[in-house]
C-alpha cells in the first residue's frame, strides 16, 4: 500500500477484489513500483532455486567428509526439493491469513537459518535435516511469485509473466552449479551453503520494502485501519482446517484421478522436472568422466541451460503476442468465450524438442565428439522443457474457476517437485547399469510417448473442461485465478 490515503480510500468492491479505479489496486500502481515488486519476487524465487542446486557442486566433498555414497549425498538436494513440495499445499493458506508480503519476509530469513545449519552441520543426519527444512522454509517464495505477478499484471499478459517468472526458478537452478563449481574448488562444500545463505540474506533485504499486492489483504488492512467491518467473502482456499485440507490436499488428489487434463499435465511436467534435476547429478559425472572436466568447468557448462531458458521465454512470449490478439478479437466479434487451447502452441513445439534433445545428448556425449555438442543439446532440452511448462501452467491457470485452479495448480506443482527429487537418486545407477547413452535414451523414449499430450489437450481439452465437476458454467480466459 502506498500510504494512509490508500487505507482511507473506500474501495469499489467487486466480490473480494479492489475496484478498477482504486489507487490501492496493484493494477493501478506506477510501472516502477510494479517492476520493483516483480523483481523482488523474482529474486526470492531465484535464491530458493539456487539453494537447491548449488549443493550439487560440493557433493564429492560431502561424500568424503561423511564417508557416504553418492546416492546418500544426493539426498541433500532431493530432501530440499521434498521440503519445497509442501509449499503449494500450505502457502495459499499462509498468504490468505497474513498476506503475501509477510510470507516472503518470513520465508527468506527462515531459509537463511537452515542454510546456516547446513553449513555448520557436524553429521550427515544434521545436514540432511537442515537441507529438508531449508527447502520447506524457502518453498513459499516459489509459489507466491505466481500470485504476485497475477496481482499486478492483467490476465491479457498471462503467458508473458509466466515466461518471466519461470525464468526465476530455471536460471536460479542453473546458476547453482555455475557458481558452486568455483566456490567448491576454492573453499570446499560448506562454502556452497555460505554462498546460498548470503544470497538469501540479500533477497530478504531486497524484499523488505515490498508493498502488499494481495487484494484481500489490502482490503482487510484498510477496513481494520478504518475500524469498520470487512465486506470480504469467505476465502476460496477455505477458512476452517477441513476446508483448507479439502482445497489443497483432497481436491488435488481427486483431480489427479478424475481429471484427465490435470493428470496428463501433472505427469508431463513431473517427467520434465525429474529429467532436468537429474542433469545436476548426471552432467558433472558425464563431463568429468568423458572429457576430464574440472568441477569449475562443469559449472560453466550450465551456461547453456541459462541460454536455453532465455530462448524459451522469448519464443513463448513471441508466440503469445502473435496469436492471442487475433484470438481475442475474433472471440469478441463472435460474442463467444475465448477458448484457452491457444495457450498450448508453445507446448506443441517443446514436445518435439524434448525427446530430440535427449537423443542428441545420449549419442553425442562420447570422447569422439567435441564437448560443445552434447552441452548445446542440454540448452535445446531446457528450451523444450520450459516451453512446455509455460504453456501448461498458463493453460491450467484459465482451465478452471478460481477454486478449481488452486487445486489443479497444487496437484501439478506437488507431482513435479516430488518426481524431481526422486530421479536424481537413481540416475547414476541408470547410467552405470544401462550406459549413459541408453539411460538418457530411455528418458528420450518417454518423451516421445509424451509428444501427443498437448495435441490431445488442444483437440479434446474443451470437452474435458466442460464435463469437469470443477468447471464453471462458462469456460474461457479469465475464469482462473488464485
Amino acid at each position: 500500500m502506498s500510504g494512509s490515503s490508500d487505507l482511507k480510500q473506500e474501495p469499489e468492491l467487486t466480490g473480494h477484489m479492489l475496484g478498477a479505479h482504486d489507487p490501492a489496486n496493484p493494477h493501478n500502481w506506477a510501472v516502477a513500483k510494479k517492476i520493483y515488486v516483480c523483481a523482488a519476487a523474482t529474486f526470492a524465487a531465484f535464491v530458493v532455486a539456487f539453494g537447491a542446486t548449488i549443493y550439487t557442486a560440493g557433493i564429492t566433498g560431502v561424500m568424503e567428509e561423511y564417508s557416504i555414497s553418492m546416492t546418500e549425498a544426493v539426498l541433500g538436494m532431493s530432501l530440499y526439493l521434498f521440503g519445497i513440495a509442501f509449499a503449494p499445499i500450505i502457502t495459499p493458506h499462509l498468504s490468505e491469513k497474513f498476506g503475501r508480503t509477510r510470507v516472503y519476509q518470513s520465508s527468506l530469513p527462515l531459509l537463511g537459518c537452515y542454510l546456516l545449519g547446513s553449513g555448520l552441520s557436524t553429521s550427515c543426519t544434521g545436514l540432511m535435516i537442515c537441507r529438508f527444512f531449508a527447502g520447506f522454509a524457502g518453498g513459499p517464495c516459489l509459489v507466491l511469485i505466481e500470485g504476485t505477478f497475477a496481482d499486478v499484471w492483467g490476465e491479457h499478459v498471462t503467458v508473458t509473466y509466466y515466461a518471466v517468472l519461470s525464468l526465476a526458478s530455471f536460471v536460479g537452478a542453473a546458476a547453482g552449479p555455475l557458481v558452486g563449481g568455483f566456490v567448491f574448488a576454492a573453499k570446499g562444500w560448506r562454502y556452497t551453503q555460505w554462498t546460498s545463505l548470503l544470497a538469501a540474506l540479500l533477497a530478504a533485504l531486497f524484499t523488505s520494502g515490498m508493498p502488499e499486492t494481495y487484494a484481500r489483504a489490502i482490503v482487510r488492512t484498510r477496513h481494520q485501519y478504518n475500524n469498520i467491518p470487512s465486506p470480504l467473502m469467505p476465502a476460496l482456499s477455505g477458512t476452517t482446517l477441513a476446508q483448507m485440507t479439502r482445497v489443497t490436499i483432497i481436491d488435488p488428489i481427486i483431480m489427479l484421478v478424475s481429471e484427465p487434463l490435470v493428470l496428463l499435465i501433472s505427469l508431463y511436467l513431473g517427467y520434465n522436472f525429474a529429467v532436468v534435476f537429474s542433469f545436476f547429478i548426471s552432467i558433472p559425472v558425464v563431463l568429468s568422466m568423458t572429457y576430464s572436466f574440472t568441477i569449475s568447468q562443469v559449472g560453466l557448462a550450465f551456461i547453456a541451460a541459462i541460454i536455453g531458458a532465455l530462448l524459451a521465454a522469448a519464443i513463448a512470449i513471441t508466440l503469445d503476442r502473435l496469436t492471442t490478439p487475433k484470438i481475442l478479437r475474433n472471440a469478441h466479434q463472435a460474442a463467444m468465450p475465448v477458448q484457452i487451447e491457444h495457450r498450448l502452441y508453445s507446448a506443441m513445439l517443446g514436445a518435439f524438442l524434448i525427446p530430440a534433445s535427449l537423443f542428441w545428448i545420449a549419442w553425442t556425449a562420447s570422447p569422439t565428439t567435441a564437448w560443445p555438442v552434447p552441452v548445446i543439446g542440454t540448452a535445446v532440452y531446457v528450451t523444450g522443457n520450459l516451453l512446455v511448462l509455460i504453456s501448461f501452467i498458463s493453460y491450467l491457470f484459465d482451465a478452471y474457476p478460481a477454486k478449481g485452479t488452486l487445486s489443479a495448480l497444487t496437484a501439478a506443482a506437488v507431482v513435479r517437485i516430488v518426481l524431481a527429487g526422486f530421479l536424481p537418486l537413481v540416475i547414476i545407477q541408470m547410467i552405470m547399469g544401462l550406459t549413459g547413452a541408453w539411460a538418457v535414451s530411455l528418458l528420450g523414449f518417454v518423451g516421445v510417448a509424451m509428444i501427443p499430450v498437448p495435441f490431445v489437450l488442444f483437440r479434446w481439452g474443451p470437452g474435458m473442461r466442460g464435463r469437469s465437476r470443477f468447471a464453471a458454467c462458462e469456460m474461457g480466459m479469465g475464469h482462473g485465478g488464485v
